[in-house]
This record gives structure tokens, C-alpha cells and sequence, in this order.
């Protein structure tokens, strides 16, 4: 019998979009290692990112907040030292906490200092590591040689033999040609080679048994594990078989549209940069798309080996298992290559929570259409390992219900609209419209029906999901939706309004305070 777990696996997959998995609907991808999850627990067909970029939406997940709210709003924009991140509130509870993998988070180096700390050894270390025990930390993004990674990987690569400058680069992400071509990883037509490096000693083989040290280490102590897999993210460069697994006939058609051409003109800069004109060419999804899926199959495979290592040792039965991702990849679709801005297929995530708890029987094998957010996982972490959830901080909710069959309880108290922002002030398009760099942002609300964005410069857009699912008709200027656009607007600053910046004064204080003043001997007012 198992009444609460003692363990959390924290999963998360780079760039994995939601609808590239077998039991999301994907006809061909084969993924039956998540699927058994979802079988075992909870898939939530609803879950968004707070924001559809790397570093941002790695914090929401982290920290539980907005990226409004904690300021980490894009990639290598460092997270301040006084946000609480998921290891603040695991320690309590009793779990270490660690990273097997990425983080893509940026240390507030300034901040560390400022107070004193070094932040290469123990609470400077806490703050610098994103409240993470840094077991295994590698972001996977490396430069050209010769710059040389400092990193674990790199070293390994070097003790099973290969050779080279810097071996992220020429080994485990550049591919065997039998020609005088460049074999680099960073030029996408070389997706559909096999990579340099063998299977076995791939980033995610290599991480995978990381997790099990990790898990050995940890010995009889509950813990919380952050195994954060690299792929399917760029470089697409599979290791040998998996680059082969999929072929183009696996390619699903393009979500286009009908507005590439004229359009939004965010979307129009966006449309500009390499990426999104590369993958406008069939020939690039063509020899592109397979190789994400071969990723994706791979990770699912050295998945189950960690599972079966796992169910060895007896740890099924008493850990909570979370699969999912920190955003999407458009793939082309959209005319777009890469990620941000706020289309499904970049903000809508997978989300599997699999809870071996006998409370938990109820809903195995269910489907949730509830609407989530990423900033959902640490309240639901604190809340099934019995600990308080910090109200004044935390602006996420918890998913317990959920598992517990209770859903959203009797009265439907559960959100109706879900939120996001972009900050693409370190992209090529802010230069392409001549922003300065606190007007390149951008935020939306999500409902069942409508999504609405709002641009700092620029007019609002528009899409009706139940009449437009594939987001192909902007009515951000059409006549006809003016009020719908004036009620998401207003709902959007009523959003902003409620940020958590309170964070260091709980509610519960407040309540047991209000009032008070005459009993402190405070007697302003009196004539």
C-alpha cells in the first residue's frame, strides 16, 4: 500500500511538441514507454508554458510563477537571487533535490555576491545551480570548436576514445558522410546522416545512466530528480538507428495558412529569421521531421531503461513520475521554424503525471481537458508530499485533485483561461521592427474559444479556436470582434494586475493582523 510517494522523477524533454506522441494521437511516432505512463496515471491534454522559449519557461516550471512575476523573461536573463525555486521547497519535506541534464538557467551572479556568497560552493552554489544539487548539469548548447564545453559529457566522450577539439560538436553532434561535405550538426540538410557518436554514448544514453548514478547515490533517502533530456531540441542529429526510424512518408502535411503572406507584423519578422525560412521548404521538413522523431523514440527507449532499473530496486511503487516539456517546436508550421510567440504547437506541452498512490487508483488511464499551466508542478509537488503551498508566492495550483479523482471540485473552481508572454528582445525581428528593447514583448490569455495577444506596438491579434483550430485567421483587426477583443483585454489586465509581488508577507499573516493597529498602541486617528 502505498498512501503518499517518497520520490519525485521529473522528466522533461526539450522541445518535445504535445502531438508528437503515441497516445496523443500521432499515427507513426511510437512512443510506448509515455504511453504506459499515461496508461498509469493522468495525461493533462491541456497543458501550456508560461512562456514557449527555453529559459523563461524552464523558470515558471521551476519557481511556480509567471515570468512576469519572477523576471527571468528570456534565454540567459539571470533569475534573481529571492526567487524561490523548486529545491527551496523540496528541502523541507525532507528530498534532495538535483538535476540530471538542463536547466537554461542563468546565475544572478551580481546578486550571489552582493550577499556575500560564492557561487561555486554550498548556499551560493544552491542559488547559482537554480536551487538544484547539480549532479550532471549540461544545457547541450555548445559552440563551434574550438571553443571546448566544460562539461561531464565532454569528458566522458574523451575516456571512451573519440577524438577531436570539441566533441559535443564533432561527435555527438555531427554525422558520418562519405563525402567532403561538412558534416556539422548546425546545417539542418544533414539530418537524415546517422551522428559521429555511438548510440550507447549519445547525450540522452549518457544522461539516461547519469540518473541511474543519481538514483544509486541516493541510496534509502527520498528524493526529487530533474532528469531534463537535451533532445529532441536542435541540433536534429540522431545517433544510428534512430536517425533511420522515420522517413518522410512520416511527415504529417504543414499547418500553413492562408496568412503567411500578409500578416501580424511580429509574425512577419519572425517569418524573416533562417530558421522559419528554411523550414518553409518541404525538402527541410522532409529530411528534418524524421530525425525529431527518431529523437523523440529515443528518449522514449532509454526511458523504459530507466523505469526497468527503477521497478529493479522496488522505486515504482513509491515515486510520483512526471513526463513533458518545456515547449514545442513549429516545424514549419506557420511559416516558422523554432519556438516563441504563442501558436499550440509552441505553447501547448505534453503532460503525463503517473502518482503510485493507492488515492491515485481512480483516475488511471484518464485524460483531463482541464486547462494547466507549467507553473502547476510545484504546488502539486508540495501538495502530494503533505507540505504547505506558499499562497503568496507560488501562482500556480495544484493538479491533486486531479489524481485524486476529485477534480475541480464541486463548485468547477478551476481557471477558465491560461497565460503566456514572449520577450523577443534578443531576436533578430526586434531589430527587423525597430523596437527598442522593452517594447519587443508581447502577452496572451487562452480560453476554451478565444486566444488574445497583446503587443506593446503593435495591434492585438485575435484567433477564434473553435471556428479556426489551426490559428490560420488573425481577427485582431476585424470590425466584427471588437468586443470580444475589449473583454480578453480587459481580462488580460485584470492578470497582470494579480501578480504575486507580495511575496514575503503570507495571507495568513495579513488576516491574523488586519486591524490590529489600536492594540499595538497606535492611536492615530482619535480627536
Amino acid at each position: 500500500m502505498t498512501t503518499r510517494p517518497r520520490n519525485i522523477l521529473f522528466v522533461m524533454a526539450d522541445q518535445l511538441r504535445h502531438d508528437y506522441l503515441g497516445c496523443t494521437g500521432h499515427p507513426t511516432q511510437r512512443t510506448p514507454v509515455i504511453d504506459g505512463l499515461a496508461r498509469r496515471g493522468v495525461r493533462f491534454a491541456n497543458a501550456f508554458v508560461q512562456a514557449a522559449v527555453c529559459g523563461p519557461s524552464r523558470m515558471s516550471f521551476y519557481t511556480g510563477r509567471y515570468a512576469m512575476s519572477h523576471g527571468a523573461t528570456y534565454n540567459n536573463y539571470p533569475l534573481r537571487t529571492d526567487e524561490w525555486t523548486l529545491g527551496d521547497y523540496m528541502a523541507p519535506l525532507g528530498l534532495r533535490t538535483a538535476l540530471v541534464g538542463k536547466t537554461h538557467m542563468r546565475a544572478d551572479d551580481v546578486g550571489i555576491r552582493r550577499l556575500g556568497l560564492d557561487p561555486t560552493e554550498g548556499r551560493g552554489q544552491f542559488l547559482a545551480q537554480c536551487g538544484f544539487e547539480p549532479f550532471d548539469r549540461d544545457d547541450g548548447l555548445h559552440g563551434l570548436a574550438p571553443q571546448v564545453p566544460d562539461v561531464a559529457y565532454e569528458r566522458y566522450l574523451r575516456d571512451q576514445g573519440y577524438q577531436g577539439t570539441n566533441l559535443w560538436h564533432e561527435i555527438a553532434n555531427s554525422v558520418r558522410r562519405d563525402d567532403d561535405q561538412d558534416p556539422s550538426g548546425w546545417l539542418m540538410r544533414n539530418a537524415r546522416f546517422a551522428a559521429v557518436v555511438r548510440e550507447d554514448d549519445s547525450e540522452t544514453a549518457y544522461m539516461t545512466r547519469r540518473a541511474m548514478d543519481f538514483v544509486t547515490d541516493a541510496g534509502e533517502a527520498p528524493w526529487c530528480l530533474h532528469l531534463s533530456y537535451i533532445k529532441p531540441h536542435w541540433p536534429y542529429i540522431a545517433p544510428d538507428p534512430y536517425h533511420a526510424k522515420y522517413t518522410a512518408g512520416d511527415v504529417l502535411p504543414g499547418n500553413r495558412g492562408l496568412g503567411e503572406g500578409e500578416s501580424h507584423p511580429v509574425l512577419g519578422a519572425f517569418r524573416q529569421h533562417p530558421e522559419s525560412v528554411a523550414f518553409r521548404e518541404d525538402e527541410c521538413r522532409d529530411t528534418v521531421i524524421p530525425a525529431y522523431m527518431g529523437l523523440i523514440e529515443q528518449v522514449d527507449d532509454h526511458l523504459g531503461r530507466l523505469l526497468a532499473f527503477m521497478d529493479g530496486r522496488g522505486l515504482l511503487d513509491d515515486t510520483l513520475i512526471v513526463v513533458t516539456s518545456d515547449h514545442g517546436d513549429y516545424l514549419g508550421d506557420h511559416g516558422l521554424g523554432e519556438k516563441e510567440l504563442f501558436f499550440e504547437d509552441v505553447l501547448r506541452i505534453p503532460l503525463i503525471i503517473a502518482d503510485p498512490s493507492d488515492s491515485a487508483d481512480v483516475s488511471r488511464g484518464t485524460v483531463v481537458e482541464e486547462m494547466v499551466e507549467s507553473i502547476d508542478l510545484v504546488p502539486t509537488f508540495i501538495d502530494r508530499l503533505g507540505g504547505e503551498i506558499a499562497g503568496q508566492r507560488l501562482e500556480g495550483r495544484s493538479l491533486l485533485p486531479f489524481l485524486t479523482g476529485t477534480g475541480a471540485g464541486p463548485n468547477g473552481d478551476w481557471r477558465d483561461a491560461v497565460f503566456a508572454e514572449c520577450d523577443y528582445s534578443l531576436r533578430h525581428a526586434r531589430k527587423t521592427l525597430d523596437l527598442d528593447p522593452m517594447d519587443a514583448r508581447a502577452c496572451m490569455i487562452r480560453t476554451r474559444r478565444w486566444k488574445y495577444v497583446h503587443h506593446v506596438r503593435f495591434r492585438p491579434e485575435l484567433y477564434d479556436l473553435q471556428t479556426d483550430p489551426l490559428e490560420q485567421q488573425d481577427l485582431g483587426s476585424d470590425p466584427g470582434h471588437e468586443s470580444v477583443r475589449a473583454d480578453m483585454a480587459a481580462r488580460l489586465f485584470d492578470w497582470l494586475y494579480q501578480r504575486r509581488s507580495r511575496v514575503a508577507v503570507s495571507d495568513a499573516w495579513i488576516r491574523d493582523s488586519t486591524g490590529m493597529a489600536f492594540q499595538r498602541g497606535y492611536r492615530f486617528g482619535y480627536w
